[in-house]
């Protein structure tokens, strides 16, 4: 039964983890580049979107460092090695996951729901919409992978293996 499951994760775990990995680029770039524009011009809503946003840029940096390890270290072992156990992969996943939903669901408190660039916006209004947005693109992800490592780990202590046995059986 393992194996049909296995042909799965050798092929869901790198498509899963780049595509965090191509979002928190996109993410980092926006991020960025309000960053460097509410530095340079004092322009920002407030001072807590200025600090979300910055929060936002080290999510992203984490998600693009942490999942592309992961990646490279599931294909060149195969998912077998204590690197890409089930175990680390959760540990992982879950603050991945709880950096995410922090820094989405703060930059829509700090947003007020969202912001309408009709009429008087706020500076950047664009790329403040599109940085939320991404922000809850990437916590669907981070939700998406952390179910999927649960439910291996699950599996995997039902074999006897516990969190330290690989992803694939």
């Amino acid at each position: 039964m393992s194996s049909r499951f296995d042909v799965h994760i050798r092929r869901g775990q790198p498509i899963t983890m780049g595509l965090l990995v191509f979002f928190s680029i996109i993410e980092l770039s926006i991020s960025a580049w309000l960053t460097a524009r509410f530095n340079q011009h004092h322009n920002f809503p407030s001072s807590s979107v200025r600090d979300k946003t910055r929060f936002i840029l080290f999510c992203s940096a984490w998600t693009i460092l942490g999942a592309g390890i992961y990646m490279t270290l599931f294909l060149l072992s195969a998912g077998t090695s204590a690197l890409t156990s089930v175990g680390s992969h959760a540990l992982f996943l879950f603050m991945t996951w709880v950096f995410w939903l922090s820094a989405a669901a703060s930059i829509t408190a700090a947003y007020s729901g969202g912001l309408s660039c009709k009429g008087n916006h706020p500076p950047y209004c664009g790329q403040q919409n599109a940085q939320e947005g991404f922000a809850w693109i990437l916590w669907v992800l981070s939700t998406f992978a952390l179910l999927m490592i649960i439910l291996r780990g699950v599996a995997a202590t039902r074999r006897g293996d516990g969190l330290r046995g690989g992803l694939i059986a």
